[in-house]
């Protein structure tokens, strides 16, 4: 069991998902502004900078089928031909309208490898080492979060915008050269049983893994407004801090914390993470709401990575298990569509708080997302809480 938990393939998968989630990560905190020096409008800025997790909102039930019914290794090759392929248009991008045309096809790329490269590490693992396997992966996921866009910020600053995007490129191009590696190919498993010889049509959303998207969409709303509207909550609040250090702590401590958790991912039902994620993200928002040093600020950070940052991975785990084996693609799938939401809807409920509330009601009003996450599992999950 140890030697197929750390098998070739599944450190080569691992190694693939870093690259997969690098490579756009590096090039988000760069593209408004790059877009802007090209002669963007604000309004262009802002839609270039969400049109790659839009694309992908809209193309993941398309991957999840494809990834049922292809093998992983040519979705995933296909995924990081197409992320290249962005790269290349950003760095030789003569204006916006180039650059909107590689943010749609990086989405798509994207969208094929998030989708490809969960289900194809779940079908390596043992089923009673999904959990942890899903966390360790969930884990190379973080580091790639963390490490790419500070690599992209230190080379622009020095070289550029194009020159960052190189390493972007390299990223994406890596990824087809680890995938060429693994053995296992991911080939789709074949059913013949009534009930799935009546269902070969395209179906967008695994139904049994919906309520599990809805939580994670609503662990990410606080998350994402916080991505997109910390450092100007700061501002107006005169708040002595340095807001540069909450996420690379998050970062950290969610390092930490899903290494340190990796075994109790397989052992305890999910309502018990559920419980402690609600518990972890409702404090996390209530010490942002009453911030007023970097104390504060950084276990702010610290709890919010136990709340959204495990959750992810739990969550990510349980929709695996709920599907059968051959329509994990399309769980995956669904999961991301929740993701999506929640990165889509947290920065839209931000500006809308941060428009019309008084600041200081910014992050009260978040507080609401952790009781509704509750809701739907009493309401939905409940009778499954023991599996």
């Amino acid at each position: 069991m140890k030697r197929d938990f750390y098998s070739k393939d599944i450190i080569l998968v691992l190694a693939a998902s870093f690259f997969y989630m690098a490579s756009p990560m590096l090039v988000t905190p760069l593209i408004t502004g790059f877009t802007e020096s090209l002669g963007a409008s604000a309004a262009v800025m802002g839609f270039v900078g969400g049109l790659m997790n839009l694309c992908s909102l809209f193309c993941r039930p398309v991957a999840g089928n494809l990834a049922d019914r292809i093998s992983k290794y040519r979705l995933s090759f296909i995924g990081a031909a197409l992320m290249s392929a962005a790269c290349v248009g950003y760095i030789l991008a003569p204006g916006e309208a180039v650059v909107v045309l590689a943010r749609i096809v990086n989405g798509i790329g994207f969208a094929c490898c998030s989708v490809c490269m969960s289900t194809w590490m779940s079908n390596m693992l043992p089923k009673e080492k999904i959990g942890s396997g899903m966390g360790l992966y969930g884990t190379m996921n973080a580091l790639g979060m963390a490490a790419a866009p500070a690599i992209g910020v230190s080379v622009y600053q020095r070289f550029g915008y194009r020159t960052a995007f190189c390493i972007a490129l390299v990223f994406s191009l890596a990824i087809l050269l680890v995938i060429s590696f693994i053995t296992d190919k991911g080939e789709p498993q074949e059913q013949h049983t009534a009930e799935t010889d009546g269902k070969s049509h395209l179906e967008l959303v695994d139904v049994r893994v919906l309520p599990i998207a809805v939580i994670i969409m609503l662990f990410a709303i606080p998350y994402c407004a916080t991505q997109s509207f910390l450092v100007t909550y700061a501002s107006v609040r005169k708040l002595p801090v340095t807001v540069s250090l909450f996420f690379p702590v998050y970062a950290v401590v969610l390092i930490i914390l899903r290494l340190s958790l990796c075994s109790l991912f397989d052992k305890l039902p999910f309502w018990r993470f559920l419980l402690a994620g609600c518990i972890c993200e409702l404090t996390a928002i209530l010490l942002l709401a009453v911030m007023e040093n970097n104390v504060m600020m950084l276990l702010a950070s610290a709890f919010l990575a136990g709340g959204y940052g495990i959750m992810s991975s739990v969550c990510q785990a349980r929709a695996m298990l709920l599907a059968g084996r051959e329509k994990r693609g399309l769980a995956s799938s669904t999961y991301y569509i929740g993701m999506d939401l929640g990165m889509t809807l947290g920065p839209m409920a931000g500006g809308a708080l941060y428009g019309g509330l008084d600041i200081r009601w910014f992050y009260p009003v978040l507080t609401v997302t952790m009781p509704l996450a509750g809701v739907v599992y009493l309401t939905v999950l409940r009778d499954k809480r023991r599996r």
